[in-house]
């Protein structure tokens, strides 16, 4: 668990770098809020359902998810498997049962509600998990989906990662309840918080949430009580509304990762010449990643087209060749790295 929130770490740095080199379009980390990534995911079974919001890589690096992967994704060439057409760090695997990543708020909940059922009609010994920011519970399908999961007594995990902040809006301009946690009860579903920032906090919660649900067949509300250390994406700058020494606190004093070291450490599991070999090894291995992404050719244009109707209608055959002939027409417009 430690090397992998350290990989996460230092995969977060290296790409928003590329960001600000322009080397990618866009990138989000999950600064502070390694634990949460990794530990939850730990706790899980290989054969449980994520359906993940955008800070939740770490669980998709638990899982197998190589650092070729995330690189290709990043720069949506032609192994990404999302084909290129979508943002950076919207990540999915139907190899690792990881939902791809959608930007709109929340919408993966009700999603993960049916997608918990399914296991349950299936008598599958296994779980839906869902995660989602503090913002994600101001969200009518947040409600909507509670209330469903527990009617239909769907397995499911819901999981708030309470970091302070829904991009510049804090928390005490969304709710003036105790927190998340409390309204699980108001539709009849068991709740449990727990700090986001100790690893073995998170990972027993998590294992206790999945018995529940898997065993009873209930859905579960967790809220974990974090930060996000980082801006909330290459597009924002977060000194602007909030003091940048409460942001530096939680980056050294509340650290989850120098904090689960101190405890790994203090058992003879862990030394520096393991953490200086982790840290030098996993930055080449990224950058190595990095420099075959880069080089590596997009998806065609015509995999804009393909993928939703089972055979292509002429109206998207007609904007196809639209596409090509405005290309044929402005060269200089166009990434000459996208084969026409």
């Amino acid at each position: 668990m430690y090397s992998e929130m350290v990989t996460l770490q230092i995969m977060d740095t290296i790409f928003y770098e590329a960001q600000r080199q322009g080397r990618i379009s866009f990138y989000l980390t999950s600064n502070g809020e390694e634990a949460i990534n990794i530990a939850s995911a730990a706790a899980l079974s290989m054969d449980d359902i994520v359906l993940p919001q955008y800070r939740e890589p770490g669980v998709l690096l638990w899982r197998g998810f190589t650092l070729q992967e995330f690189a290709n994704q990043c720069f949506g060439n032609k192994l990404d498997y999302g084909k290129g057409r979508q943002m950076p760090i919207h990540y999915g695997s139907n190899r690792l049962n990881y939902f791809t990543v959608s930007s709109p708020i929340a919408t993966q909940l009700p999603h993960a509600v049916g997608a918990a059922y399914s296991l349950k009609m299936d008598k599958k010994d296994a779980c839906a998990i869902t995660y989602f920011g503090d913002g994600g519970t101001s969200e009518g399908d947040f409600h909507a989906a509670l209330n469903f999961a527990a009617v239909m007594e769907a397995p499911v995990i819901f999981f708030c990662r309470n970091n302070g902040w829904a991009i510049s809006t804090p928390t005490t301009e969304q709710f003036r309840s105790d927190g998340v946690v409390i309204r699980g009860q108001a539709y009849g579903i068991r709740g449990i918080r727990v700090d986001g920032n100790d690893a073995l906090a998170v990972y027993s919660a998590i294992h206790a949430a999945r018995e529940m649900a898997v065993t009873e067949g209930r859905p579960i509300l967790v809220e974990a009580l974090t930060y996000r250390v980082g801006h909330h994406s290459t597009s924002d700058d977060s000194t602007k509304y909030r003091p940048v020494d409460e942001i530096e606190h939680w980056r050294t004093a509340r650290d989850p990762i120098s904090r689960y070291r101190k405890w790994v450490q203090g058992n003879d599991w862990w030394s520096d010449a393991e953490e200086s070999e982790l840290r030098s090894r996993v930055r080449k291995e990224l950058l190595q990643a990095i420099q075959v992404a880069e080089r590596m050719p997009k998806p065609p244009v015509t995999e804009l087209f393909t993928d939703v109707y089972d055979k292509i209608p002429s109206n998207l055959h007609e904007q196809e060749q639209l596409l090509r002939d405005t290309i044929m027409r402005h060269p200089a417009d166009y990434p000459t790295d996208v084969p026409v």
